[in-house]
């Protein structure tokens, strides 16, 4: 059992409760669930390098471009990842630190794949948004930052890079007001850039983080003290005392109330790559950054504190262990205390789920964990039982809910190159639609699957994996639709009269739901100007609710 519920079991004796009971309500308490986002070439997964670093997870930190295989970063595992330096699916980590743990969700930056990145920060209860120096707010980063404000979760900002080139701190905590509307809070704060750069320094506990030397000294006087005089030097002192008193009066103090409700950030200077001021960012994560939050339900909030155990699938990765062949289900726990062999109700199915060999993880590498609280994530082997969106409770019936799937952007057909890997062509797109890298579709009248992605580096990834994985080589030619809409109806009959008429344009999707596909816009709101009754969706909610009808 956690150690921290330990503790807290033995103390609420006194009090008439149960040490199991009070431990459950209280261990989610130590969990602290966030992720990382930014624009590309920000920083995020050398970040999260140095934060597996920083609370002992790995001996070493890989690099995102290295010679060999020795020195990979730790959060990119597929061979695409590798190859290319980019990160193209959401990883999950999961270490401990002074009585605190984290679960760690590494996104991709690049926009294509904003749909795994959307289900990921629905998982979270708090992120880290990256900034680089030189470039500031980019456009990526302002839109994962819109869904984290739409679901209200706090953002801490790394301003990284500050070791080399850039624009002029205060221009870039100016920007972040301008453009994201929040207060900001400077933190930690940079001692020159580029080649005058000295190290960093804490605003807040007037400790200087030395650049060149691994060593932090704390000055009791703190920006007035003579020893730091001393040790910057005359004109390098000066400089940075008008900048960071100007930092420090200027902007808004640290309001933690503030943070927690998404209008003030607060904002840490630092290098990812030379570890300078990373473990501030992991010290202001463990002190502030929220536990498990009240999760949204259709039956209303399931508070973390709650005795039964709940949770839901919020991405699934297929063949982590090629040898295996395995699928992995990654269930976010939003209450309860789950302990290894338990059986959960299976919403979705109504079925019983004996989970008997939960894991966690560090990127691909997993371990078997005996028990997990509200705020943990933890992966499910299974084999095709669970899908994203899915909810598991302890003899409940109710779902998750803010869980969403996107109308795709492009749409191609899949050719096989060699017709007699059908089989293993159909088996890798279903199961890669099932961890929601693309969308498949099924025409009503054909045997041709049509594949919708939101960006084209999508379709690279699937050929890379549908050939590395399930060897079968694919391409993709372009078809006569660019525009795909869910459709429904208050009327059974008139969705069904609906799909007669546009046999040709109606596609199911992986679940059975019907699909409207057109050329373009204008055809589109033509033929929702002749069709009152029918709604076209751009998203669909998924809650696990099972197949449609076919």
């Amino acid at each position: 059992m956690d150690r921290l519920a330990e503790e807290i079991g033995s103390r609420s004796q006194a009090n008439g409760a149960s040490p199991a009971t009070k431990a459950a309500q209280r261990a989610y308490e130590t969990r602290r669930t966030f992720a990382i986002i930014s624009h590309p070439d920000a920083g995020k997964t050398t970040l999260t390098e140095k934060l597996l670093l920083s609370g002992g997870a790995i001996e070493m930190a890989g690099a995102v471009r290295s010679k060999g295989n020795g020195r990979r970063a730790k959060s990119d595992w597929m061979d695409i990842e590798k190859n290319r330096g980019i990160s193209v699916t959401s990883s999950v980590m999961t270490f401990e630190k002074d009585g605190i743990n984290f679960n760690l969700l590494d996104t991709p930056g690049h926009s294509d794949f904003s749909e795994d990145t959307y289900r990921t920060l629905t998982a979270v209860d708090s992120a880290i948004m990256v900034i680089d120096a030189a470039k500031g707010i980019e456009a990526q980063t302002k839109k994962l930052f819109e869904i984290c404000r739409l679901r209200d979760i706090p953002i801490i900002t790394f301003v990284n890079k500050v070791d080399r080139e850039g624009r002029d701190p205060f221009e870039l905590l100016d920007e972040i007001e301008a453009e994201l509307a929040l207060s900001v809070a400077p933190m930690v704060w940079p001692v020159g850039q580029g080649g005058l750069f000295k190290g960093c320094y804490d605003l807040v506990k007037n400790d200087f983080l030395f650049a060149g030397l691994d060593k932090t000294v704390h000055y009791d006087g703190g920006l007035d003290d003579p020893a730091l005089q001393a040790a910057l030097g005359e004109t390098a002192y000066g400089a940075f005392r008008d900048t960071a008193e100007l930092a420090a009066e200027g902007y808004a103090d640290f309001d933690p109330a503030a943070y927690r409700q998404g209008h003030l950030t607060p904002v840490v200077f630092g290098s990812a790559l030379q570890n300078f001021a990373v473990d501030r960012l992991m010290d202001f994560i463990a002190e502030h950054a929220p536990e498990p939050r009240p999760q949204p339900s259709d039956r209303g909030p399931v508070d973390p504190s709650e005795d039964k155990v709940s949770g839901f699938v919020f991405k699934v990765q297929a063949n982590m262990d090629p040898k295996h062949r395995d699928r992995v289900a990654f269930v976010r726990f939003c209450s309860g205390h789950f302990k290894r062999g338990m059986k959960l109700d299976h919403v979705r199915s109504g079925k019983a789920l004996a989970v008997s060999n939960p894991i966690y993880f560090v990127a691909q590498e997993r371990s078997l964990t005996e028990e997990a609280y509200a705020g943990d994530v933890i992966g499910i082997p299974n084999h095709g039982t669970l899908q994203v969106g899915d909810t598991l409770t302890e003899g409940e019936v109710f779902r998750f809910t803010g869980l969403p799937a996107f109308a795709p952007e492009v749409l191609r057909r899949v050719r096989l190159i060699d017709t007699m890997k059908m089989k293993q062509m159909s088996r890798g797109l279903e199961d890669l639609a099932q961890e929601g890298l693309v969308q498949v579709f099924r025409p009503t009248i054909g045997s041709d699957w049509i594949v919708g992605v939101v960006g084209p580096l999508q379709l690279d990834v699937l050929a890379s994996r549908i050939a590395g994985e399930y060897k079968a080589d694919v391409t993709f030619e372009p078809v006569q639709y660019n525009v795909a809409r869910w459709i429904r109806s208050g009327s059974e009959q008139a969705l069904k009269e609906f799909i007669r008429e546009n046999t040709m344009n109606v596609v199911r999707d992986r679940d059975g739901w019907p699909v409207y596909l057109c050329k373009d816009e204008w055809d589109l709101r033509y033929i929702m100007n002749r069709h009152k009754d029918i709604a076209f969706d751009a998203t669909r909610e998924i809650v696990g609710q099972g197949v449609a009808a076919k």
